[in-house]
């Protein structure tokens, strides 16, 4: 089944899978949503403008508004998806690969400090994902790392694990 664009061209019909699990994820963001909205109000208000409170109900109000969009375009492509794509092979031993890659950050992160460790889960994830196997992901990772580390570290204060090389 397919259907037609503005052009004329022909998309396929989307996955019934791919609809239900895109759906049940903007349900869980939903979830998510809801419980730092609510934590969130619960924190002390203070006499400054914005109180600790600001930051997570901005990231709750945002999560949820995802949530819904997702949602809400899973129930609108739902009646044109179809059934019949097959699994991808060894996507379980994908998925368990990149809990691995989770975990090792967290090992790591005190003992390597925040860059390095991000780096390497920007690489092994995106391997893991498809991504070509090129020096510019190590690049990318190590600058996004970086970056990051800088920003939130060196700009904002928020201490950041600087591992035994100070980043």
């Amino acid at each position: 089944m397919t259907a037609m664009t503005e052009s004329g061209g022909q998309v396929p019909a989307p996955d019934r899978r791919t609809v239900l699990a895109s759906g049940a994820f903007g349900a869980l963001m939903l979830l998510g949503a809801v419980l730092v909205i609510v934590d969130a109000a619960r924190l002390p208000d203070s006499s400054s403008a914005m109180g600790p409170a600001a930051m997570p109900m901005i990231v709750g109000v945002l999560l949820g508004i995802v949530g819904i969009g997702l949602l809400a375009q899973a129930r609108i492509k739902l009646a044109a998806a179809t059934t019949g794509t097959a699994w991808q092979s060894r996507a379980g031993l994908r998925v368990l690969a990149l809990v691995g890659v989770l975990v090792l950050f967290a090992v790591l992160l005190p003992l390597l400090g925040y860059v390095v460790t991000s780096a390497g889960l920007f690489v092994g994830t995106a391997l893991l994902l498809g991504a070509p196997r090129t020096w510019q992901l190590v690049a990318y990772g190590w600058a996004l790392a970086a970056t990051v580390f800088l920003v939130f570290d060196r700009l904002i204060g928020l201490s950041l694990p600087s591992g035994p090389w100070g980043f």
